[in-house]
Order: structure tokens, then C-alpha cells, then sequence
């Protein structure tokens, strides 16, 4: 996991100054502190503090004067520190890719909030009952080393050889979001849950391991330390501006066409948020015309409003990107209930 939190002394005072109130029987003041706290699934920060995330955070501070602490991890991990936390709610904002965002939802730990901009963002791309909101559009995929595998395979078929052996790596399905998408296009690409795992199953061979956060993987693409590893569009794309070798590619069945799906970084409002207030003001923020304009230039990825259309060069390359690529749609209602039944399944198939 990687993990970012600042500054964690202004936090941990807003907190025990809203405990003492309360304990006090008064009304806590949590709100009115100058700050928000945001659990994110990694991607969105930039490796060199010039992401989508840096860029946004330090525009909202100047604008309202609200300090943005952050922590981020796996999309699971994520959702799961929040859960742990229920009875004592640290975090105001919550951003995870699907089906973890429906997780949460399920779980009672978001509560229903439209930020100013979600009427144009697409009904596939927020929750029906309002508690969670997509800000940034991703597709799923993988990455290879250009130096050392110049042309990227074209197959799920082709990683099984044994030129990949210890050179390939997915982050692990049901704590890292892009992990748990390996196993969506994977039940996908091969026709269901058996076929699928019978494929994993055979790919163990030449996996390096577990990992639970996604990111990690790319820089040891980069370095060719492994040739191939899973990811995401957006993530990958942003972090190829400072590692040279990654390029991104979409694996298909067989002799078919190459297939992707939507996974977006959806943002909600978590339930009991110490300083909802100031969450809610983010959220209207990340959706915001000029934020959402900035998401393919700094941040890489695909505006979640569908009225903003930017043009810059990073839109048009990312739009390329995905020239001939099937892009099919998840019945995310039965991930969210069978997720559980899928991931125990690929512990079996993988003896993971």
C-alpha cells in the first residue's frame, strides 16, 4: 500500500476537539474546521506530486481555505479501513473504482449527496439512490515494457508462455481494483466464472505474486523487471510522462477483437463524515467544469461530465487509445452480490 497523509496533526486535533464536544453533550464542531479528509484508491496522485489529485487539491484549498488530508491504498483496502472505522468515522469523502464503490454503498458506509455538476454526468456513472458520484472515467488494461517486448501481445493465450515466467504480475482481485477487473474481463473475455478460473488457473505459472496496489506494478514495468502487468488507462497513462517504457494494450480472447470496460474513480460522501460539510464542498469542486476540464491534460483520463469535451493533446491521444477496442458493460449488480464467490473462486483456481 502506498500511503499518503497531510498534515496528520491538524486531523488528529480536529478529531479530539470534535470527541471532546460530543462527550460534552454539545454539538460537535467538526464541521466548521478547515479541513477534509479523502480515502482514495491510488492512481489519481501523481508520482511526482503532479497528478490530477495535486493540481485539484491545492486549487480547492486556495479557493475555500480547507486543507485536504489524504490517504490512499487499494480500492479494497480502502473500502475496508472506512468499514473498520464505522463506529469512529474518520474520513469525509470516499473514491473507489467499481465494484467497491458499490460496496460501500451496500455496506451503509455512504450517504446520498448530488454534487453541483452530477446531472451531466451519465446514469450508468452514478449510483441510482444518489451516494456515489463518478469523477474520472477509466477503462481497464495492461501495460508491457516497449523496450523489451516492442510489440504487445495480442491474446490472453499469448502470456501463457513461457518467456513470461516471473515477468508478469496482476494486483490481487478483491483488494486492488484493477485485480478484481482482471477477474471481470477474464469471466468475461472466456464466457464465465469456470472457464475463466480454469485460464488464471494455468497463468499462475508465470505470475510473480500478490500485490495489493496496482501502482507498484508499473514502475517495475517500466524498468523491465516484469514485461506485462494489469492496470488501467488513466493511472498508466499519466505515469508513462515519467516512465518512458510503458506502453498500454488490451488483451482479447483468442483471434478476437481486444475488449475493455468502464471503470471509473467514483467519489461519494461517507456516512457520519466528521466534517460532511466540507466534503460535500469538495465534491462539488471535482466536478466542477474547470476540474473536470483538467482531467485528460494533467490528469490523464476521461472527464466524468459528459458536456465537458477537452481537446487537448493527452484527450486525443487517450481517445486513439482506444480506437478498436470493445468496450462491453458489467452487470455490476451481481459483482457487488457474487464478488465474495468470484475471488474465492480464483484463491481456489490459483491456490492464492
Amino acid at each position: 500500500m502506498l500511503t499518503h497523509i497531510r498534515p496528520v496533526a491538524a486531523l488528529t486535533g480536529a478529531l479530539v476537539l470534535a470527541a471532546s464536544l460530543t462527550a460534552c453533550g454539545g454539538s460537535s464542531a467538526a464541521s466548521d474546521e478547515k479541513v477534509v479528509t479523502v480515502y482514495s484508491a491510488d492512481g489519481l496522485k501523481g508520482e511526482a506530486g503532479d497528478g490530477w489529485y495535486d493540481k485539484v487539491f491545492a486549487d480547492f484549498e486556495k479557493q475555500t481555505g480547507i486543507k485536504v488530508e489524504y490517504v490512499e491504498g487499494g480500492s479494497g483496502e480502502m473500502v475496508q479501513r472506512a468499514l473498520r472505522e464505522k463506529s469512529n468515522t474518520q474520513a469525509d469523502v470516499l473514491v473507489t473504482l467499481p465494484p467497491f464503490i458499490q460496496q460501500a454503498g451496500s455496506k451503509g458506509l455512504l450517504q446520498a449527496y448530488a454534487p453541483q455538476g452530477s446531472d451531466r454526468v451519465d446514469g450508468a456513472d452514478k449510483a441510482p439512490d444518489g451516494t456515489w458520484t463518478s469523477i474520472v472515467n477509466n477503462y481497464f488494461g495492461f501495460i508491457h515494457n516497449k523496450k523489451e517486448l516492442p510489440t504487445a501481445p495480442k491474446s490472453w493465450e499469448e502470456l501463457l508462455d513461457s518467456r513470461y515466467k516471473n515477468r508478469l504480475q496482476y494486483s490481487t482481485p478483491g483488494v486492488a481494483g484493477d485485480g478484481t477487473a482482471v477477474l471481470i474481463k477474464a469471466m468475461h473475455d472466456f464466457g464465465g466464472r469456470e472457464p475463466a478460473m480454469e485460464y488464471l488457473k494455468k497463468l499462475q505459472a508465470n505470475n510473480v505474486g500478490p500485490s495489493s496496489s496496482t501502482s507498484k506494478l508499473a514502475p517495475k514495468v517500466d524498468k523491465g523487471e516484469l514485461l506485462v502487468a494489469n492496470g488501467d488507462v488513466q493511472m498508466n497513462f499519466a505515469q508513462s510522462k515519467s516512465m518512458p517504457n510503458l506502453g498500454i494494450w488490451f488483451p482479447a480472447k483468442g483471434d478476437g477483437k481486444p475488449t475493455t470496460f468502464a471503470l471509473p474513480y467514483a467519489a461519494g460522501l461517507v456516512n457520519k463524515a466528521p466534517h460532511g460539510e466540507n466534503g460535500k464542498k469538495l465534491l462539488d469542486f471535482l466536478l466542477s467544469e474547470g476540474a473536470q476540464r483538467e482531467v485528460s491534460a494533467v490528469g490523464g483520463g476521461f472527464p466524468a461530465r459528459k458536456d465537458v469535451k477537452p481537446t487537448d493533446a493527452n484527450a486525443l491521444a487517450l481517445g486513439k487509445l482506444l480506437e478498436g477496442v470493445e468496450v462491453f458493460e458489467p452487470d455490476w449488480a451481481d459483482i457487488d452480490e457474487n464478488l465474495t464467490a468470484y475471488v474465492d473462486a480464483w484463491k481456489s483456481a490459483t491456490g492464492s
